[in-house]
């Protein structure tokens, strides 16, 4: 009973003597420390929001302007020309300032006014800066003069080296293209998907709608980006993401995976505990600001607002429309294992619980043999069905008593955590393991993960890792960027003994993870049936095939004189032609982190330059040469369209916003209605290795990352993510439904081989 009675700080009983008092020293000591820990984790924010608002100055740089000050009146100059003498003459009278005093305080005064407009002046010489992307534009290899002085000038104005959000003001906004330019790459992206016919008819209307409604429409979207951070993302999280009434699982959240060939440590809890203290480090870090930003081409900030909400988030159901509860800090983990449901304090004495800790409080879990409690076994199916059964029954079943205080423990838990019974994982030799492995991350049994939070972290019973976020709060690279840290952490810094466990010895008067109470009556436990047997049609309906191809990687590709995403995209059109015989309209995710507050654009990848290729691949009149010139107008076409993209010059979100303000204003576009209901057939995004430094895959190349993917977006289309691993090995996810006769997984996935291999031969 050790853990019970440490606590409890201050007991008092009624004695016939008076009042009997028991004070616990050891809670008292937590108590302090916790304190102790609260105030300088707020004084480490506030000296880096400090930093973060001067940069790129310092604060040693306004000490070299106030000494500067001073010796130049040491030497009897006065460089304020007047200015110094004047602001001493409206100091306050004061017996302890004489004529000496009051001069020099007038000196640091006038020095800090000049090092402020340094300050400002330098920050909006950044964002001129920021502003050009000629750059991007550039032959391969080759620099103009003008970029060469912009990267100069660059790297000077951020000699210092940067914070997390240094950058964040001095990014550029977001710009508002024009509508004719809008409207002129919209119908070049759709040329080679109509007919003649097809393509008249929305020629009229892109030019009735240019003509007539646009205009309009244009000037209230140009005068929100005036008064707004980004005239795009707060629409885009609004009415793609919480406006949504479906289910989150399949249609919106997506996953992440494990290293591919590599399990650190094959015991569930240690290897548990490892990612949750890696995470918490993590969150220290980002807290802090203390992470250095995305930087292009090492000096190219990306913005980092979407972090903020990485942690401490959940999305709340509502009838209409969903909400984000974040808070700024969270000091509790939410665990589910075998349906029951667990709060695990993080924290002992204001520091991180130790990996050990952790690995012991996970154990515990593991050996709690209590059963799951009426109903709480499926509860987590609310989240999985569509959203206004979850906001009703949230309302009715969860707004006090027991339910309401474990729905908070959920919800305002630094993130979820799933400890699973199941095995998964890369099995040399065994057909089917990693789409088996995909289809668990993805939506699991429909009731073991948490939907609604930020991320769920997801350890399998053998070891291997996986999570599943929530998209609404940021885009897949952010969760990307931990991902990668937490792997690299757990591997290459905390490590583990010969036997498996994590490094160190427990405390074992930790008190132990709390077992969440539920009272769950049977109209609540009829809504969370009706919920599971939706969502499980819905995850038994997801065909995935997810494949290693290693024949070659990115070092044969770049010898194609070509980006490997352009090479990739292009191999899923020749592959989608082979598939169904046909092409489609095709979604591809870029960034436009380049803006301020900046999410994601549309790159349209079936052009008519990619379509051209494609059909010259089955005319067996083309030649190789011809091939090869027109694999690389595809390949240049792609490239220049995906650098329009992330420069703000995109297609869909302009059109997007221009719908948003029509229903705002009552007004109907025939054309925008088209534009917007046109399906995306073929939805695919690479993911990102944001950070190679803090593991060489040449010295481990067993170390390469799997990435992650995500469910189909049309019913009858595919959805395809893949990373670009090392120097040979691209990892594919593909999903659709079995429900359409028109898709199969195995098939697309057999294609996308097939067309890389016909295309490399190309310049073999």
């Amino acid at each position: 009973m050790a853990e019970a009675h440490q606590a409890v700080a201050f007991q008092f009983t009624v004695t016939p003597e008076g009042l009997d008092f028991h004070l616990s020293r050891e809670a008292v000591k937590q108590f302090y420390l916790a304190g102790v820990y609260s105030w300088k984790k707020r004084l480490i924010c506030a000296k880096n929001s400090f930093l973060t608002g001067v940069y790129p100055a310092s604060p040693s740089s306004w000490m070299v302007v106030v000494m500067a000050t001073a010796g130049s009146f040491y030497c009897q100059v006065d460089p304020s020309l007047g200015v110094i003498s004047r602001i001493s003459r409206h100091l306050p009278e004061s017996r302890f300032l004489g004529m000496e005093g009051r001069t020099a305080v007038s000196a640091v005064l006038f020095s800090t006014g000049v090092w402020l407009s340094a300050v400002l002046l330098f920050r909006q010489a950044l964002k001129l800066l920021l502003s050009y992307h000629g750059w991007m534009f550039e032959p391969h290899g080759k620099m103009s003069r003008s970029t060469k002085i912009w990267v100069a000038l660059m790297k000077v104005l951020s000699i210092r080296k940067p914070l997390l959000y240094s950058f964040q003001t001095s990014l550029p906004k977001l710009p508002v293209p024009s509508v004719q330019a809008t409207i002129t790459r919209y119908l070049e992206s759709v040329r080679p998907l109509m007919d003649d016919e097809k393509y008249s008819k929305m020629e009229v209307l892109a030019k009735e709608f240019k003509e007539k409604t646009a205009p309009r429409l244009q000037k209230y979207l140009i005068l929100k980006s005036w008064w707004t951070t980004n005239y795009v993302s707060d629409w885009w999280e609004q009415y793609i993401y919480l406006r949504g009434r479906s289910p989150l699982m399949v249609n919106s959240n997506y996953y992440a995976m494990d290293f591919l060939y590599v399990t650190p440590s094959h015991i569930q809890a240690a290897r548990a505990g490892n990612a949750v203290h890696a995470i918490l480090l993590y969150r220290r870090k980002l807290d802090r600001g203390e992470i250095p930003p995305v930087m292009a081409l090492g000096i190219v900030p990306m913005c980092s607002y979407q972090s903020e909400r990485m942690f401490n988030t959940t999305r709340i159901p509502g009838k209409e429309t969903d909400t984000l509860l974040h808070l700024m800090e969270s000091k509790h983990l939410a665990v589910y294992h075998k349906g029951r449901f667990y709060k695990v304090w993080l924290y002992y004495g204001g520091q991180h619980l130790r990996p050990r800790d952790l690995e012991q409080q996970f154990q515990r879990i593991l050996d709690d043999p209590s059963p799951p409690q009426p109903g709480e076994e499926r509860l987590a199916a609310l989240t999985a069905g569509e959203r206004v059964p979850w906001a009703e029954a949230r309302a009715r079943f969860f707004s006090h008593g027991k339910n309401k205080i474990s729905l908070d423990a959920i919800e305002r838990a630094a993130f979820f955590l799933t400890l699973d019974e199941e095995e998964h994982g890369y099995v040399p030799g065994r057909e089917g393991c990693m789409d088996a492995y995909a289809k668990s991350l993805l939506h699991g049994h429909c009731y073991d993960r948490w939907f609604d939070k930020s991320f769920t972290l997801v350890v399998y019973k053998n070891g291997k890792l996986g999570a599943n976020a929530e998209h609404s709060w940021a885009d897949a690279p952010i969760i990307g960027h931990l991902w990668e840290f937490m792997l690299g952490t757990d591997k290459f810094q905390l490590g583990y003994t010969e036997e498996g466990h994590c490094r160190g010895e427990p405390d074992t008067l930790l008190a132990p993870p709390q077992r969440l109470q539920w009272d769950i009556p049977p109209e609540c436990c009829a809504a969370i049936e009706s919920s599971y047997r939706l969502a499980k049609a819905l995850a038994d309906d997801v065909d995935f095939c997810c494949f290693q191809f290693s024949d070659f990687g990115k070092g044969l590709i770049k010898k194609c004189r070509t980006s490997p995403d352009a090479f990739i995209q292009i191999s899923l059109q020749l592959a989608h032609f082979r598939d169904k015989g046909c092409f489609c309209l095709t979604y591809e995710a870029s960034m436009t982190r380049l803006f301020r507050e900046g999410r994601t654009e549309t790159v349209r990848s079936c052009t008519s330059e990619s379509t051209a290729f494609v059909r010259s691949m089955s005319d067996p009149r083309q030649s190789r040469s011809e091939r090869q010139r027109l694999f690389k107008l595809a390949a240049e076409k792609h490239q220049h369209m995906y650098r329009m993209a992330m420069t703000g010059a995109g297609i869909d979100r302009h059109l997007f916003c221009l719908y948003v303000v029509s229903r705002y204003l009552g007004v109907e576009s025939p054309f925008l209605a088209q534009v917007l209901s046109e399906p995306w057939r073929l939805s695919t995004s690479q993911t990102p290795q944001q950070q190679l430094k803090m593991f060489d895959l040449n010295k481990y190349p067993d170390h390469v990352s799997t990435g992650g993917g995500f469910g189909p977006v049309a019913d009858d289309g595919y959805g395809v993510s893949y990373i670009i691993a090392g120097e040979n090995l691209i990892t594919f996810h593909i999903s659709s439904k079995f429900s359409s006769s028109e898709t199969d997984s195995k098939r697309f996935g057999r294609n996308i081989r097939q067309a890389m291999l016909d295309i490399a031969e190309l310049f073999d």
